[in-house]
């Protein structure tokens, strides 16, 4: 609920300073530069070199990386029929197959679950979201930015090498066996924390109480995919393989995490159908307090 709560506030924040004088209108702009260049590649240099690898939650390490290819295979799909354009697939293909498993995701799965269900998130966000924001998301970027380039795959590789996210990762990944001091987290732990303050307040600043008629077809195709389609077939997926218990439980609920924060700052630092991406993540972390209980509904019946 506390959460939920500094959401709310951080967004009614960005909307109150969209419409005082003093804020120009490129400061969305600025916030989610910051968040680019500063406060997620702190965030990584702090999670990755953390991770724990246990080969006997690969259920959870794998599913994310499954749900995001059927959720980009189903976004490129509805992208072709319904003709959406390069900047709104490109928005959907970063915000659709990436969940807010640990912002929200954890203190959800404690609500519901327990603290023993905890490992299981971490694992799922450490190892699936995480990780797939720093490579996945580098790689959409890079491809969907709109640039003069000619887009090739030597272009697309530099893009990605050169994108702030990713060459933390590799520093971090580089750092992985190190024993690391407490002043390196210490002093990197507060310049991380800046991200969901600042990146929800230029979501707040850009954020739309009403979408163009072109863009609410994708809206609801996006959320649906990520909080409905997305959940039922890995539920779906542990029914056909035999497969119960609290992990698979655990995996499915952050499977229907909405839309990730940061995913967002990336579509909008990239000029990404902004105002489509802002009102997706705010939207998505409000509906999910509807739709997150029926899940787990389903699945403490199902799994």
């Amino acid at each position: 609920m506390e959460n939920f709560i500094l959401t709310i506030s951080l967004l009614v924040i960005g909307i109150v300073l969209r419409r005082m004088k003093d804020f120009p209108e490129n400061s969305s702009h600025t916030l989610n530069m910051f968040v680019i260049y500063v406060s997620l590649p702190a965030l990584v240099l702090i999670k990755v070199p953390e991770l724990k690898f246990s080969f006997g939650l690969l259920a959870t390490a794998i599913m994310p990386w499954v749900m995001l290819i059927i959720s980009a295979g189903l976004v490129l799909f509805f992208s072709k029929i319904l003709n959406w354009t390069r900047e709104i697939t490109g928005a959907l293909m970063l915000i659709v197959p990436l969940g807010n498993t640990s912002f929200l995701g954890l203190p959800m799965v404690r609500a519901y679950f327990g603290d023993s269900a905890i490992p299981f998130a971490l694992m799922y966000d450490q190892l699936g979201s995480f990780l797939a924001l720093a490579i996945y998301g580098s790689l959409v970027i890079a491809i969907y930015a709109k640039t003069q380039q000619k887009l090739t795959v030597g272009s697309v590789l530099m893009k990605v090498l050169v994108f702030p996210p990713f060459i933390s990762l590799i520093i971090a990944l580089a750092l992985y066996t190190t024993e690391l001091p407490a002043m390196y987290f210490n002093v990197l732990t507060p310049i991380a924390e800046t991200l969901v303050p600042v990146v929800m307040i230029a979501v707040g600043f850009q954020l739309s109480l009403k979408l163009e008629l072109d863009k609410l077809k994708p809206f609801l195709v996006g959320l649906s995919i990520k909080m409905i389609i997305a959940p039922a077939l890995a539920l779906l997926i542990f029914m056909l393989l035999g497969l119960k218990g609290m992990v698979y439980q655990v995996t499915v609920f952050e499977v229907a995490m909405p839309p990730m924060i940061s995913a967002g700052a990336l579509a909008i630092i990239a000029n990404l159908s902004p105002k489509l991406t802002a009102a997706m993540v705010a939207y998505g972390i409000m509906l999910s307090f509807v739709t997150l209980p029926l899940i787990y509904y389903i699945v403490n019946n199902v799994l």
